[in-house]
Formats: structure tokens, sequence, C-alpha cells
């Protein structure tokens, strides 16, 4: 069975490159990717994976905004009734350099699983996707 997965860029952001890179490496890996492009709403998020079934929603930014973008997204996920639902961040995701154990220590008590720094590889997020959703090994 092939795990599902919702993928986007959220806010005002309009970087696609990203997005498409981590759609093909991901897909390649196995998952069936619900991809929804750039400039997504917490609320697009959280309907996609209703729809879908998915496991995990992967949110990316680029733009330095995810920490205000991402605000509120596991309350609204509990909300929507998926408490269960895997939570990952990646990318750019505050504005200026910051140390990133600062930045991960935040985005982990707003409620994401897993928090991902700029240029982190997609077998990084592959493989802790595999592991987080019990995949067998390989």
């Amino acid at each position: 069975m092939r795990n599902k997965i919702v993928l986007g860029v959220i806010g005002a952001d309009v970087h696609a490159v990203g997005n498409q890179i981590l759609n093909y490496a991901f897909t390649d890996a196995g998952f069936h990717v619900v991809n929804l492009g750039v400039m997504v709403s917490q609320e697009e998020f959280i309907e996609a994976a209703i729809e879908s079934d998915a496991d995990a929603i992967l949110v990316s930014s680029l733009y330095g905004h995810g920490e205000l973008d991402c605000q509120g997204l596991r309350e609204k996920c509990d909300e929507a009734g998926l408490k269960d639902i895997l939570l990952y961040v990646g990318g750019n995701i505050v504005v200026g350099k910051q140390p990133f154990e600062e930045v991960e220590k935040r985005f982990k008590a707003m409620g994401f699983d897993r928090v991902f720094g700029p240029g982190t590889p997609p077998e990084v997020d592959i493989a802790a996707l595999k592991e987080d959703l019990n995949w067998p090994k390989e």
C-alpha cells in the first residue's frame, strides 16, 4: 500500500522549484503525492488531507515567513479530525539567520513532528517519513 502525503508551499510563497523536486522525490520513493503547488492556505492543506485520507502534510516555505504562515496549523488539523496526521515543515522557514536548533524547537512547540532546514536533501525527508510511518526496512 502506498502512503499518501499532501505537499505544498504555504502562504504567499511562490517558490515552485523545490516543490517540484520534492514531488518527484517522494513519488519516486513510492508515496502517493497530492501536490497542491504554491500559495497554499492552511485550509487547503487540511481539505486535501481529508479528501485523500493522507498520512502526512508536508509544508514547504522559502520566502522566510513560514513561522507566521504555520501558526495554528496543528490546532486546525485537530479540529478537523486529523489528530494523528504527521506534520512536516521545511525550507527557509524563518526570517534572517537563526540557529536551527531554536527554529526547530519553536516549530515543534507549534505541533510539527519534523522540521527541516534550508538545503535538506529530499532523501533525509523521505527516510524520516518512512521511519515515522513504520515502513518495512529495505
